[in-house]
C-alpha cells in the first residue's frame, strides 16, 4: 500500500455517495479518519431522512478503518494552530482545527475539498 491519509468528513462523504475518484483513491492508501470526523458523520446521519441507514452505513466504514483519537499532543497542535490563525485574522471552524490537527500530529496528507485548510501552516492537503 503506497502510504496513508487522513480524510475530512467530505470526502468520507463522497465515498459514501460512490463517487468514483474518491472511492478509487480509498482503494489505493489506508485511511485514518479522526474520531472528530466521526462525529460529524453521526450528526449527519441523525439529521438526515434516512437517519437509520446512514448510521448503519457509518458503523460498517468505522469497523473497517483506523479511527484516530486525540490526546495531549493533538490538543497542543491545536492551540498553536488556532492561535497562529488568529494571528494571521484566518480563522477556521474549531471542528477542522482539530481535523488538521490530528493530520499534522500524524505528518500526514489530509485529503478534503475544503479550501481553507490551506491556511494551516505545516498541512500537506490533498484535493480528491
Amino acid at each position: 500500500m503506497p502510504g496513508r491519509v487522513v480524510v475530512d468528513t467530505n470526502i468520507v462523504i463522497a465515498f459514501f455517495a460512490g463517487e468514483a475518484a474518491v472511492c478509487e483513491h480509498f482503494r489505493h492508501v489506508k485511511i485514518a479518519v479522526p474520531s472528530i470526523v466521526v462525529g460529524e458523520l453521526h450528526y449527519g446521519a441523525r439529521k438526515s431522512a434516512h437517519s437509520a441507514a446512514n448510521l448503519a452505513k457509518i458503523d460498517e466504514f468505522t469497523a473497517s478503518v483506523a479511527i484516530v483519537n486525540c490526546d495531549a499532543q493533538t490538543a497542543r497542535n491545536y492551540g498553536e494552530i488556532k492561535d497562529r490563525l488568529r494571528l494571521k485574522g484566518r480563522p477556521i471552524p474549531d471542528n477542522d482545527i482539530w481535523i488538521a490537527a490530528v493530520a499534522r500530529q500524524l505528518r500526514l496528507p489530509l485529503a478534503s475539498r475544503d479550501e481553507h485548510f490551506k491556511e494551516v501552516p505545516g498541512l500537506t492537503l490533498s484535493a480528491w
